[in-house]
């Protein structure tokens, strides 16, 4: 019997889970992964603060809360068998006002209901004595939230695959997906030089060109990928004392994003943000990259000017702090008073691949399609990371099950 022959669209943490994934379940299959960086993990995965979410917002019975939940205790476990970082530093959610601590019930009952361990509301005495430097009326305590380095975890990944016989391309971009009977023809360039290989299925996790590649197979445009791009400072080494674990804003149901924050990573730095601001291009991390195409095809996508319309009072207002430092610290100093703008240095930033449905919501749940052979996530949101091998799990009994069409 002639062995499977898988392609998997991009290499971050998402498509070498699916790879790796596909090789247990298959473990004869011929899986090929194919990366148009040069590296893994170049844009959503490696370009995060870390966190492993604990579950806490997410809609009980969604799929987003399930395959969080799960990933949690599986990412755990993967880390400890690869002796990879895992540190369970705890986060707090701060409420400011009274307003805000009244919101923490329905968080409190969300997360309990989807299995969030140890979560606990907290009044002002016991926050200050998880985090000394943090001012708020009370807030909500999940003591195993945690961080890991997902650039790593990524790479750990592929190695997996690769043990297991599978190929990882970088530097291989997709240009073309032709269906032909029961076989995909998958044309592009690798290193520069046109080639082309054919499968038997197709999964693409291509996070950022999610839409554009899934439109090369003849799936529908929508939902569309609008890029934000957050922007982050670090705290200097004197002040990372500010904080011991994550700090976190009560989210605002109104906010489609969650607001600057403070949060330690693997590696000793300590991020303060992010914002959220419209990117010029799907992969710009600053304001001097500029992409027409990218640009245009958010602005005069419907689903994005109907978002604009309903938020641009709060995009200005974000676009004010990315254009000043002052008014992005005095966004985290509601939460730490002692820091100020000498604190800080600039940091990394990141783009977040946000779907757009036509009538501009949010794509808030991971939206997986089929067509023909090829299967496409076309949202993976966060906590995607945290998630990841509980979404290959998902995904891969997508693909061995060819009667299901579609998850929303």
């Amino acid at each position: 019997m002639t062995a499977t022959r898988y392609a998997v669209i991009g290499g971050g943490i998402l498509g070498t889970a699916v790879a790796r994934r596909l090789l247990q379940q298959e473990p004869d299959a011929s899986v090929t992964v194919l990366e148009k960086e040069d590296s893994l993990a170049a844009h959503q995965t490696g370009r995060n603060s870390g966190v492993v979410h604990a579950g806490l917002y997410y809609t009980p019975g969604s799929l987003k809360a399930k395959l969080c939940r799960r990933g949690v205790e599986l990412l755990k476990e993967y880390c400890a068998s690869k002796d990879l970082a895992y540190d369970e530093i705890g986060k707090v959610l701060v409420a400011r006002n009274a307003v805000e601590e009244s919101r923490l019930g329905d968080i409190m009952t969300r997360a309990r209901a989807n299995g969030v361990p140890g979560v606990r509301i907290i009044d002002r005495d016991e926050l200050r004595e998880i985090e000394p430097h943090v001012e708020g009326v009370g807030g909500l305590h999940s003591p195993h939230t945690a961080i890991v380095d997902y650039g790593a975890v990524t790479r750990s990944f592929a190695d997996d695959v690769v043990a297991a016989g599978g190929t990882v391309h970088t530097g291989f971009e997709v240009t073309g997906i032709t269906q032909r009977g029961n076989e995909t023809l998958v044309t592009g360039t690798h290193n520069g030089t046109d080639t082309w290989e054919i499968f038997d299925s197709v999964i693409i996790c291509a996070g950022l060109q999610a839409d554009r590649v899934a439109g090369l197979a003849g799936d529908r445009e929508d939902p569309k990928i609008v890029p934000f791009r957050g922007e982050y400072y670090l705290l200097k080494p004197s002040k990372r004392s500010l904080v011991r674990g994550l700090v976190y804003p009560v989210p605002d149901p109104q906010y489609p994003f969650l607001g600057v924050h403070l949060t330690p990573r693997t590696d000793g730095e300590v991020m303060v943000g992010p914002n959220a601001v419209l990117a010029l291009a799907r992969e710009a991390y600053g304001w001097g990259t500029v992409s027409p195409r990218d640009l245009g095809d958010a602005v005069g996508y419907p689903g994005f000017r109907a978002f604009a319309k309903q938020h641009w009072k709060t995009g200005a207002v974000e676009m004010v702090g990315s254009l000043s430092r002052r008014r992005f610290v005095n966004e985290a100093r509601k939460y730490v008073p002692e820091l100020t703008v000498d604190d800080v240095v600039p940091g990394p930033s990141g783009i977040r691949a946000q779907a757009l449905d036509r009538d501009g919501s949010l794509v808030d749940d991971f939206r997986i399609s089929r067509h023909g052979s090829v299967l496409a996530v076309r949202n993976a949101p966060s906590p995607a990371a945290t998630s990841s091998l509980a979404i290959a799990e998902h995904i891969v009994s997508l693909v061995l099950d060819t009667d299901s069409k579609e998850v929303a």
